[in-house]
């Protein structure tokens, strides 16, 4: 039975494409970024995560049609003393996530420079998206959802609130970058069945068939 209206993360039909693109999080420290990447990659969410010391590498996969998208994911360090690591990690990157925290200004305007320096240095095509994470903090925002989406508008990026501790719009958001690549790098399909994911829906897939289900 066809599975209508949905993407996965994850593929599983041998028949698949496999298209394979670095994915880089950059942001200030303590703004969510590690814990967005574990809630996409294993569902999961820590109170107490650890701070990242230099950066983490994660993979997880997103089915869409006939084609998985396989994402290699580096989580960088926040903290101003690796800033000069980052160019060794979204060198190449096709896409990024800048992260934010609603509930704090200051990395509203950290990410901002971090865009400015992804569209100064990174890849010309890399895929950008501006995340404004700890949504379930909105009672004490202090960055307007609003503001943040003119800006991201403005900038041609793709942009979300999300929470990593509720789950809001993490699938989404990386489902939403997934359909911005280019489904032109290949690999060997039987590679799909090695990743192990969750299911992602997909809002706007309205009568489309999930190359992952059954």
């Amino acid at each position: 039975m066809s599975t209508r209206g949905r993407g996965r993360v994850n593929g599983s039909l041998p028949q698949t494409k496999i298209c394979q693109f670095k994915l880089v999080l950059l942001g200030d420290m303590a703004v969510g970024k590690s814990s967005l990447v574990l809630r996409f990659v294993k569902g999961q969410f820590d109170e107490f995560q650890e701070t990242t010391i230099g950066a983490a590498f994660l993979a997880q996969s997103v089915c869409l049609d006939d084609t998985t998208v396989k994402f290699e994911i580096w989580d960088t360090a926040g903290q101003e003393r690796y800033h000069s690591l980052a160019p060794m990690y979204y060198r190449g990157a096709q896409a990024a996530i800048v992260v934010f925290d609603i509930t704090k200004p200051e990395t509203f305007e950290r990410a901002k420079a971090w865009v400015k320096e992804l569209q100064r240095q990174a890849s010309p095509n890399i895929v950008i998206a501006l995340a404004g994470n700890k949504a379930d903090l909105a009672d004490k925002r202090l960055v307007e959802y609003e503001e943040a989406q003119t800006y991201a508008e403005d900038t041609g990026l793709l942009f979300m609130e999300t929470s990593a501790k509720t789950a809001m719009n993490v699938n989404e958001l990386f489902l939403a970058i997934a359909k911005k690549m280019p489904k032109t790098d290949t690999q060997n399909p039987t590679h799909a069945a090695r990743h192990r994911g969750v299911n992602v829906q997909d809002p706007d897939a309205h009568s489309t068939r999930s190359c992952c289900g059954n």
